[in-house]
């Protein structure tokens, strides 16, 4: 489970896994919320009414729980109820929730001005030290992300560091889309609170699907810490 770092706010919300037993900080979990017929739902930005009860693991954990039936027992007494009927399709229900959620926060700073798209606009921000965070879209060219990645260690001044951004799990269609923008191959975040809002996200997406089993993969690939940036320009992280 992504884990609630020393330097971060005391007074951050934390939550306790059902499944791991183990607490992080509110905003790395997922809420999965009671229906009034007893269905339980993901709500991925944890502001759905009723009870709800959090889970922090990857979804291959999450998969297991639920196939041994151990989910909806952990689900039954955290919302002390009877009656609990958990989807079979819930993870892959989180999974595109996660997705979305992240992709339409880059929306959201896409249209407050506050990301880049385009090699050139992208080459040129990274080299004067103005971008934040970088990401790459899963279809992105090799020579293309190595490029980006070596423009963003030259501006902050690292390089030989192995410092690169990270390619998402979506291509370059979807992301696109959620931008409101043609060809959107790379990404590069230049404010820093845009930077923080999306990492939140993207933290979480990231985790779940499996891309790191360690936490802070998406905080590593920002400016605020690129000295240990897990990510490269083959994508992997």
């Amino acid at each position: 489970m992504p884990r609630k770092t020393p330097n971060e706010d005391r007074h951050t919300p934390v939550r306790k896994c059902i499944l791991s037993g183990e607490r992080a900080e509110q905003s790395l979990l997922i809420r999965l919320a009671l229906g009034p017929d007893g269905t339980v739902a993901p709500d991925i930005m944890g502001k759905a009414p009723g009870r709800g009860a959090w889970v922090g693991v990857p979804a291959e954990e999450l998969s297991l729980a639920l196939a041994k039936g151990k989910l909806a027992g952990m689900l039954k007494r955290a919302f002390k109820a009877e009656k609990v009927s958990v989807p079979d399709d819930l993870v892959e229900r989180v999974r595109k929730g996660l997705e979305k959620a992240t992709l339409d926060r880059l929306g959201l700073e896409a249209r407050a001005s506050n990301l880049l798209t385009g090699a050139e606009k992208v080459d040129l921000a990274a080299r004067s030290g103005a971008v934040e965070m970088l990401l790459h879209a899963a279809d992105a060219a090799d020579d293309g992300v190595s490029k980006r990645d070596q423009s963003w260690r030259v501006g902050m001044e690292q390089e030989g560091s192995g410092m690169a951004g990270i390619r998402l799990p979506v291509g370059r269609e979807e992301i696109s889309a959620a931008l409101g923008r043609g060809n959107a191959v790379h990404v590069a975040i230049t404010d820093v609170k845009a930077a923080e809002r999306i990492n939140r996200h993207l933290e979480r997406w990231l985790y779940f699907i499996g891309c790191s089993n360690a936490p802070g993969t998406a905080k590593a690939a920002r400016r605020a810490n690129p000295a240990s940036a897990t990510t490269n320009s083959e994508g992997k992280v």
